[in-house]
C-alpha cells in the first residue's frame, strides 16, 4: 500500500492492489489510514518501549492502558489476573488503580520472575495490592493455585500477555476463561501481530501465529463469549474505532 499525504491540497491519498483513493485529510477515514501505519512503524520502533508507570517499565501502548483504565473504572473488579509479568509495570498500573478504587487485588504470573524484577515489585509500594506466581501459566499447578485466589470474588478479569504463540494463547483462554466473571472479560493482548506482518521485525508466521486469530477461532467454540471493543464512556468526536495493539482481544463473557 501507497499513502501520500498533501498537506497543501488537505488529501491522503490510498493506492493499494492497483486501485486509487482520495480521502479528506481531515477525515475519520483518513485518521484510520494514519493510525494504521503509526501503529506499524511504531511497534516495530519499539514506541512502547520508552514509557514507564510509578517507577517500573510499562510495555504497553498508551492507548491500550487508558482503554484498559476505563473498562477496569466500569467493572470494579475484586480480582486482576495478568499472565506475564516482564518489570512489572502492567501490574503496577493495574494496583494504582486498586488503590485508588480501594479495593481488589491483582495476580501476576509468570514462567520466570527474574530476581530484580521480583524485588523491585516487592518493593513497590503498592506491593499490597499485587501477588506473584512463578510458573507456566497453563500448568495444572499455577491454573490450580489462580483458581483458589479467586475464591469469594465477585467480579473477575483476566489479561493474557505472556507468550503470544496462537497455541499459548489457545491453552491460555481454555485455562482461565472460567475465572472470568458475568459481564467482564478475558484480553488476549498483541492481536497487532497480525496487524504488523511485513514489519522488519515480524515473524515469518505471525499471519495465523497470533493471538486475534487465537481468540478469533476459540470464541467460535465458545458461545458464552463474545469479543467486543468496550464502549467509550466519553466521545465528542465522531471516531469509533480503537487505536490499538489489542484487535479483536477483548473476550466479553455473555452468559
Amino acid at each position: 500500500m501507497k499513502l501520500t499525504i498533501d498537506e497543501s491540497a488537505a488529501t491522503l491519498t490510498l493506492d493499494q492492489n492497483g486501485s486509487s483513493e482520495t480521502l479528506p485529510l481531515y477525515s475519520d477515514a483518513a485518521f484510520e489510514a494514519i493510525a494504521r501505519q503509526y501503529v506499524r512503524v511504531g511497534w516495530n520502533q519499539k514506541h512502547l518501549y520508552t514509557f514507564s508507570w510509578m517507577g517500573r517499565p510499562i510495555i504497553q501502548f498508551p492507548d491500550d492502558l487508558l482503554r484498559l483504565q476505563e473498562v477496569i473504572h466500569n467493572l470494579q473488579p475484586d480480582l486482576i489476573i495478568e499472565t506475564g509479568v516482564a518489570h512489572g509495570g502492567s501490574l503496577v498500573f493495574y494496583a494504582s488503580l486498586m488503590e485508588a478504587m480501594d479495593r481488589g487485588q491483582v495476580l501476576g504470573i509468570d514462567i520466570e520472575i527474574r530476581p530484580h524484577n521480583r524485588v523491585a515489585i516487592e518493593s513497590h509500594p503498592l506491593f499490597h495490592r499485587i501477588e506473584l506466581l512463578e510458573g507456566s501459566s497453563t500448568s495444572k499447578e499455577i491454573v490450580d493455585q489462580a483458581r483458589e485466589m479467586t475464591r469469594g470474588a465477585e467480579c473477575i478479569l483476566v489479561i493474557l500477555d505472556s507468550d503470544h504463540s496462537y497455541s499459548h494463547v489457545m491453552a491460555e483462554l481454555d485455562s482461565y476463561s472460567s475465572f472470568v466473571t458475568l459481564g467482564s472479560y478475558i484480553v488476549a493482548t498483541d492481536g497487532v501481530m497480525r496487524d504488523v506482518v511485513g514489519a522488519p521485525r515480524a515473524g515469518g508466521d505471525w499471519e495465523t501465529n497470533n493471538p486475534a486469530n487465537a481468540a478469533e477461532d476459540w470464541v467460535s467454540q465458545h458461545p458464552e463469549f463474545e469479543i467486543v471493543q468496550p464502549s467509550w464512556p466519553f466521545n465528542e468526536s465522531t471516531l469509533q474505532k480503537n487505536v490499538t495493539h489489542f484487535p479483536n482481544s477483548y473476550l466479553q463473557r455473555r452468559k
